[in-house]
């Protein structure tokens, strides 16, 4: 590589599906003590690490309530509360608006009818980051969305309660704020401790600890997805701005030196002003030292044609990519494995990340071929119902049922639904699930 260059430079051909493995087997080890050491010690383990990394000082407690976040906000900028809101509402609205795309189902089958209800997942854990800066937008992003889908209790856990983070825990609508972080803080939320019932499910980004732990309590309770190091990848031909560019990828980059991005273009002349770019940018950008670390993370590779581009990229499946082209809708229809789209010069990466609508926990390492981002149908259930009104017209039902469980040599199930096909419900009520759920079901407006 070219000692002005900051991106690796490759050749099409040397583009492989990227697998990056969220957890070291070592962090997984450490972790799991973790994790032992509080599912048995409860709150008394959880204290003595929350004391050693300095996250809280002894007999401060580690569950704060709703009116400690409340009172958080007084200690804020009115305007920064304000923005805040505005940033939970776009959320929130675009949560719901997902919400709304799913429902009910209700159809006839022989016999009677079938169908789905929607049901939220009822306690939910939302952990937010908080390295060398508390990240309110990562609260939003859990918080809100789980408000959203209906769940009846969100817990929002992140290291040292910064007034800042309890201040946006309290506008997304959360019941308890565990202010402690890391592995100690997913096995609190998994396992519960004195003061904390265990949720249902823990949801959010975090660090190669809070992963590792996600990973380890995943038998015991429903997690999101294992995310690893941050990623954007830019997709362009010649009508893309090389200080536009190197500007998305450096605003990705400064998040943490294991972040990666990537620049797959047909334009060799876009990749060598952007390598300039990046060098001009960095000169004056405050996390540059970070920023400098992610970017030789990445790789810059100059394609044939746009075909090949959108197959390059949907080889290396980024959890960000932004599509600068002159058709990126119509290159965007083309993309299958991406965690996000941000379509067209104007739509900058960082809109997702501070909350226009989309939520901006993504699947990273490639998993974007097989997962989706976070949204409310993470913390909702599909949940089916059978309901048989007339068995004498399921005479053909109960053959195959018959013939399928002889082949299977279980035939107290073709004994089963024949001696119910023969029970006459009489005077049960002809309600649905679909209608009877309207009372419990996700839409508690």
């Amino acid at each position: 590589m070219n000692s002005t260059e900051l991106l690796r430079r490759v050749s099409p051909e040397e583009v492989g599906r990227e697998a990056h493995n969220p957890v070291d087997a070592q962090t997984l080890r450490a972790a799991g003590e973790i994790v032992d050491r509080v599912r048995s010690g409860g709150a008394g383990a959880v204290r003595s690490y929350a004391e050693r990394f300095a996250e809280r000082t002894p007999g401060q407690p580690l569950v704060l309530g709703r009116d400690a976040m409340r009172a958080a906000i007084d200690h804020i900028d009115a305007e920064d509360i304000a923005a805040i809101e505005r940033v939970h509402e776009r959320i929130f609205t675009f949560a719901k608006a997902q919400l709304d795309a799913i429902g009910a189902l209700d159809v006839p089958v022989p016999g009677g009818r079938a169908g789905h209800t929607i049901e939220p997942i009822a306690e939910v854990g939302c952990y937010a980051p908080a390295g060398r800066y508390p990240l309110p937008s990562s609260v939003l992003m859990t918080a809100a969305t789980a408000r959203a889908a209906g769940c009846d209790r969100v817990v929002v856990a992140s290291p040292g309660a910064h007034p800042v983070t309890l201040a946006a825990a309290w506008i997304a609508g959360a019941d308890e704020f565990l202010a402690v972080g890391g592995a100690h803080a997913v096995a609190a939320l998994a396992f519960g401790i004195e003061g904390l019932c265990p949720v249902d499910k823990i949801i959010g980004p975090g660090n190669r600890w809070v992963t590792a732990a996600k990973q380890l309590v995943s038998s015991a309770v429903g997690i999101d997805m294992l995310a690893g190091p941050s990623e954007l990848g830019v997709l362009a031909d010649d009508s893309a701005e090389a200080s536009v560019v190197a500007a998305d990828l450096l605003a990705q980059a400064e998040h943490d030196t294991d972040a990666v991005v990537y620049l797959v273009t047909t334009s060799e002349r876009l990749v060598e002003e952007v390598q300039l770019e990046l060098g001009r940018q960095l000169f004056d950008l405050p996390t540059r030292n970070t920023a400098r670390a992610a970017v030789r993370n990445g790789l810059a590779c100059v394609t044939r044609d746009l075909d090949e581009a959108v197959a390059l990229v949907n080889t290396l499946a980024p959890e960000h990519l932004e599509i600068m082209t002159h058709d990126p809708e119509g290159v965007a229809a083309r993309v299958r494995h991406a965690g996000a789209l941000f379509v067209g010069d104007a739509t900058s990466e960082a809109l997702g990340d501070y909350g226009i609508g989309p939520n901006h926990t993504l699947p990273t390492g490639g998993t974007a071929r097989f997962r989706a981002g976070l949204s409310v149908l993470d913390l909702v259930r599909v949940r089916t119902w059978i309901r048989v009104d007339t068995p004498n017209a399921m005479d053909s039902v109960l053959r195959d049922i018959e013939r399928l469980a002889n082949l299977e040599g279980l035939t107290g199930h073709a004994r089963s639904v024949t001696l119910e096909s023969r029970r006459h419900a009489h005077g049960r009520s002809s309600m649905s699930p679909r209608q009877s759920a309207q009372n419990t079901s996700i839409r508690r407006d």
